[in-house]
């Protein structure tokens, strides 16, 4: 008797099994197909889903540094550089697509140990260059600030020691000659805010990089981080050397010792960087190392991304390189 309840249980305990089973493949596994690819493999699926999240995560603004010129820079389309800035702009309004820019600019220096940042919403321009003709101080580049995003960056600054503070102040010529070559108003126009940074009146190198370092997290909201200057800046000697075929020596070995720091690896950059600006021919290619600071900051706020030089140009006394930190979009 006890043998056949035992059957009978065994019986009944199938039946429920395969109605469960039934219910389970009809309804359930259709829901899931749509939602997870099984026609994949097991490594498969982890390898695509955990890298779609690490893509996602791990996502951030490129960093540039861009060699800006002369004012002239903005109406002769024959130099070489025209076509470079216009390449560098289009590649960060149509891959990119930043929400913002926060750049900072040879030619604006606050003090030796403090930053100050520009909060204004209407930024005019700034002509602070001379003997130039009459078109160029008529120049026009339409663009906005953001109090919010300056208000952000100050606290960014505060938070690693920096004293900062802000201030209403116009863009001057190192932002807006590259800037309207790179983002033309009319054939690239930028369409998002801009918010410029000082540099510290200062030619400490270290202090230039962690400048940069202290901004760094703006890249994490896709916000590119630029900053403008000349990678070999000698007005002094431009007067002797400039229309000769020839740039004068220092010029390429400067250079090249500054793309080699510019490209080391992230360990060991700010050291290289460091040791660039105590060599022979620093001073030479740089008598005033404001026009090398922002190549410093974008340095630093690269973090742990490798530099890589997109292209430069050594004319007489003076070297036009460009360098990008970080991955672009395809």
């Amino acid at each position: 008797m006890e043998s056949r309840s035992s059957r009978i249980l065994v019986v009944i305990c199938s039946l429920f099994v395969a109605i469960v089973a039934y219910i389970f493949s009809s309804a359930i596994i259709p829901i899931l197909r749509s939602t997870i690819p099984f026609s994949a493999s097991a490594p498969a699926l982890a390898t695509r889903y955990f890298t779609n999240y690490s893509t996602t995560m791990s996502k951030k603004a490129p960093v540039y540094f861009v060699s800006h010129g002369g004012p002239s820079t903005m109406f002769d389309t024959t130099h070489p550089v025209y076509p470079v800035l216009q390449n560098i702009g289009q590649e960060i309004t149509q891959k990119v697509k930043p929400k913002a820019i926060v750049v900072f600019s040879a030619h604006w220096e606050a003090g030796r140990d403090s930053i100050e940042v520009n909060t204004a919403v209407t930024n005019d321009l700034i002509y602070d260059y001379y003997g130039f003709p009459p078109e160029y101080y008529k120049v026009q580049y339409p663009n906005k600030g953001d109090p919010e995003l300056a208000t952000k960056v100050i606290g960014l600054l505060r938070n690693a020691g920096i004293e900062a503070e802000g201030t209403s102040r116009g863009l001057d010529h190192g932002v807006y000659v590259g800037f309207h070559v790179a983002f033309h108003p009319e054939k690239n126009p930028l369409n998002i805010p801009i918010v410029q940074v000082s540099q510290y009146k200062s030619p400490d190198v270290d202090q230039h990089y962690r400048l940069g370092q202290a901004v760094a997290a703006l890249r994490d909201e896709n916000i590119v981080v630029i900053g403008a200057g000349m990678s070999v800046h000698n007005l002094r000697d431009l007067r002797f050397a400039y229309g000769s075929p020839e740039p004068l020596p220092y010029v390429a070995s400067f250079d090249n010792a500054l793309k080699l720091a510019m490209e080391a690896p992230p360990g060991e950059r700010q050291a290289r960087l460091a040791e660039v600006a105590k060599g022979p021919d620093a001073h030479q290619a740089h008598p005033h190392f404001d026009h090398l600071m922002p190549a410093y900051i974008t340095a630093g706020a690269a973090g742990e991304d490798i530099g890589k030089q997109l292209w430069t140009y050594h004319e007489s006394s003076m070297g036009w390189a460009m360098y990008r930190f970080g991955d672009v979009p395809a």
